[in-house]
């Protein structure tokens, strides 16, 4: 190859170069103006908060244990429809009944929140309620806002070494997955998707080496938030329905019970070879429209 075909050669490598980053950076630029559009038709339709659910749950039988619920809308339960069909309330349930102990349940989390503000969330509960189990369910708004990987996962894996440096467990509901959403256009699903999903896997991986147990929520649920996207998500599109929920309720479930095992005296934490979910969706018992 002579020189000037090498230079023909090398400015066709540079504009195509050029145009893969223009589409990558409109594709991004998109992704982060409709975020912003969803956001605020989100909170016209739904409120800005979910159904209230904190209360003590079997309170008869005592020796309550305190379970928080930290992050964004989906923590909030935002498009739920009764308090009890929350994730926290879901959670709570099972875990009174696992333990057979009263659940206090603490709802911190805010719709819009970013993995940022976790400590924030965690530094508005009243002085001395230290947490025995904190779920925490956060990454959609780092995606529509554009935090960069690096930041949200340190944030994480921040707030996740406070709280069990206090002495609670952790349970991590890594971040949906964007291409379920009915409410986003193509290509914009397909982009969310990827994004979503390699945030999830980064979450997923700095959960566990900070000794939470980590779900990854959008795998867990994903088929069914497909097949049946009119049971599975609110009237917005974006948020779960009740029914949802439920169905993201029970692909937690199973880490929140082995945190509160792996929290008793003599028991291994996850980082000692304890109970680590990636919630598998053919893991997750089957919830079907009648059930909520």
């Amino acid at each position: 190859m002579d020189l000037s075909s090498l230079r023909r050669a090398g400015l066709a490598g540079a504009i195509v170069a050029g145009s893969v980053a223009a589409t990558v950076g409109g594709i991004a630029l998109l992704f982060r103006t409709e975020g912003r559009m969803a956001a605020q038709t989100v909170g016209h339709r739904l409120g800005d908060r979910g159904p209230d659910a904190d209360r003590v749950y079997r309170p008869a039988w005592g020796n309550p244990l305190l379970l928080v619920v930290a992050g964004d809308s989906v923590a909030d339960s935002l498009g739920a429809a009764t308090a009890s069909a929350t994730l926290g309330a879901n959670l709570a349930v099972a875990l009174s009944d696992h333990a057979h102990r009263a659940v206090e349940l603490r709802t911190v989390a805010a719709v819009g929140a970013r993995t940022s503000t976790l400590d924030h969330q965690i530094d508005t509960l009243p002085e001395g309620k230290v947490p025995d189990i904190t779920v925490i369910v956060v990454g959609g708004n780092d995606l529509t806002n554009h935090v960069p990987l690096a930041d949200s996962v340190k944030a994480l894996g921040a707030v996740i070494g406070r709280l069990r440096l206090a002495g609670g467990e952790v349970v991590v509901g890594t971040c949906p997955d964007f291409d379920t959403l009915p409410s986003l256009p193509s290509p914009l699903r397909e982009f969310g998707g990827q994004m979503s999903r390699r945030l999830a896997a980064a979450q997923f991986k700095a959960a566990r080496a900070a000794g939470a147990h980590p779900v990854l929520l959008g795998r867990a649920v994903r088929q069914i938030f497909l097949e049946e996207p009119r049971d599975m998500f609110s009237i917005d599109g974006f948020h779960p329905s009740s029914l949802g929920y439920r169905r993201a309720s029970a692909a937690m479930i199973p880490a929140v019970l082995a945190a509160y095992d792996a929290g008793r005296p003599g028991s291994a934490g996850p980082a000692a070879g304890g109970h680590v979910s990636d919630g598998p969706a053919s893991a997750v018992p089957p919830l079907r429209p009648g059930n909520d």
